[in-house]
C-alpha cells in the first residue's frame, strides 16, 4: 500500500533552517545562519558561515503508480527563478563563496537525476550544468514528515552531472 506525500515548500526552509542550526547537516553547512540573503539580483535562502545554501524542493520526482499521476505532477513552464538562483551561486563561487543547491525531497527519494532534455527544461539544464561545473554543489536532502515530526532519512552530495572522465 503506498502513502500520501504531503509538500509544503514553504515549511521545508524551516525545517532546513532547523536541521542546519542542530548540527543535523553538517557536511552540507555550518556556521552563524543568516535568512534570505541578497546575493546580486536574487534572494537566496540561507547564508551559513561563509556558504551560500539555496533550498529546492523538486517536484518532478514525486512517486507516482500511475502513467497519468506522473505526466500530471510537476509540470511547469517558467524556469526563470531557479536560473536566476543558480546563476547568482555560481557567480559567488567567483568571489570565492562556496555555494549549496539543496534539493530537499519529503521522502526517501532516489538520488535526483536531471530529466531528459527537451525544449522545455534545456535552458535550466545548461545553467545547472555550468554551475555544477563552477564548483556549485547540489546536494540531496530526503526528509520524513510523520505524526512525530520530521526527521532527516539521509543527505548526501549529489554529482548530477557526472565527469565523463
Amino acid at each position: 500500500m503506498g502513502s500520501w506525500v504531503g509538500i509544503n515548500q514553504t515549511a521545508v526552509n524551516r525545517y532546513v533552517e532547523f536541521f542546519i542550526k542542530s548540527g543535523q547537516l553538517s557536511n552540507m553547512a555550518r556556521g552563524v545562519l543568516k535568512r534570505e540573503v541578497r546575493l546580486g539580483g536574487s534572494r537566496i535562502d540561507f547564508l551559513v558561515g561563509s556558504t551560500y545554501v539555496e533550498v529546492k524542493t523538486p517536484l518532478i520526482t514525486l512517486p507516482a503508480t500511475s502513467a497519468v499521476e506522473r505526466v500530471s505532477h510537476g509540470r511547469f513552464d517558467s524556469f526563470d527563478r531557479l536560473i536566476r538562483h543558480m546563476t547568482e551561486l555560481r557567480r559567488s563561487r567567483s568571489l570565492g563563496r562556496r555555494a549549496v543547491m539543496a534539493m530537499c525531497y519529503l521522502y526517501d527519494a532516489k538520488p535526483f537525476r536531471p530529466p531528459a532534455l527537451d525544449r522545455t527544461n534545456s535552458r535550466v539544464l545548461d545553467t545547472a550544468r555550468l554551475a555544477e561545473e563552477s564548483g556549485v554543489e547540489t546536494w540531496q536532502v530526503n526528509m520524513k514528515v510523520d505524526r512525530k515530526g520530521v526527521r532527516v532519512i539521509r543527505y548526501f552530495r549529489n554529482e548530477i552531472f557526472p565527469s565523463s572522465t
